[in-house]
């Protein structure tokens, strides 16, 4: 992992220097019922994706220095200033619509607090949960909604948060192995735990965004676990292809 790091950092300094935005002129009315359905949805995804990334760059700057990697602090830098230009356009299209920012929500609390657990593969194992069940999220509000501003707006989020994954899995694989092979193995099932349980945590909070874009729980948890396989177990298995997830100036 450590010799990709300066691919990764020119895709995120990519991306930094050329910053996604919508298109202008495309359509962006949003029906009352419409609006209804995603407001307090979307304010609370909003609400985490404008993290700023404290405990994440504490605990990177200090893995960092051990291994002489500064490349890697920048990456991670980056990837919360993109996480925080996430939040940001999300707030643009909320404004637009008059949609109430939302400050607390008991479900962003809980990824925050988990996160300041421990070191940095802790934080990365939950961060790793919320940006795949992000991405699920994000195609299923595309799904559900007519407003083609925010179908574009979503495909953005979702192309960012799959490089997103991409890295931080390649990372987690490259950390170095601190416990015997049976605790890994009581690790990846607590996580894939978590994970379930997280997903059941997002069914119950944005159901009825999710139930229109025709989705039931089981299907919802089944989509969500397919992404975790294949992003987790496939995607960032050694000799995993790099090039589908970055793009370099």
């Amino acid at each position: 992992m450590l010799r990709d790091l300066k691919i990764w950092l020119n895709h995120f300094e990519y991306h930094a220097e050329h910053p996604r935005c919508v298109p202008r002129g495309l359509p962006n009315v949003l029906a009352p019922a419409e609006r209804r359905l995603i407001a307090r949805s979307i304010a609370t995804f909003q609400l985490g994706e404008q993290s700023p990334g404290g405990t994440l760059l504490r605990a990177t700057r200090r893995f960092a220095q051990a291994h002489d990697a500064p490349a890697l602090l920048r990456i991670m830098e980056l990837l919360v200033g993109e996480e925080q230009r996430h939040a940001a356009l999300l707030r643009t299209f909320m404004q637009e619509h008059d949609i109430p920012a939302r400050h607390r929500d008991w479900t962003d609390s809980i990824f925050r607090c988990a996160r300041r657990l421990a070191g940095l593969e802790l934080y990365l194992y939950v961060l790793i949960c919320a940006e795949l069940i992000g991405i699920v999220y994000y195609r299923a509000l595309e799904a559900a909604t007519g407003c083609e501003r925010l179908k574009v707006l979503c495909r953005m989020l979702v192309a960012d948060e799959l490089a997103h994954v991409g890295f931080e899995s390649q990372l987690l694989r490259s950390l170095p192995a601190r416990s015997s092979p049976a605790t890994r193995v009581l690790a990846r099932w607590a996580h894939r735990g978590f994970f379930a349980g997280a997903a059941c945590v997002v069914w119950l909070t944005h159901g009825a965004v999710l139930r229109g874009a025709g989705y039931r729980m089981g299907s919802f948890l089944r989509a969500c676990a397919v992404q975790y396989q294949f992003q987790l177990e496939t995607a960032a298995a050694p000799g995993g292809s790099l090039q589908r997830y970055t793009r370099s100036g």
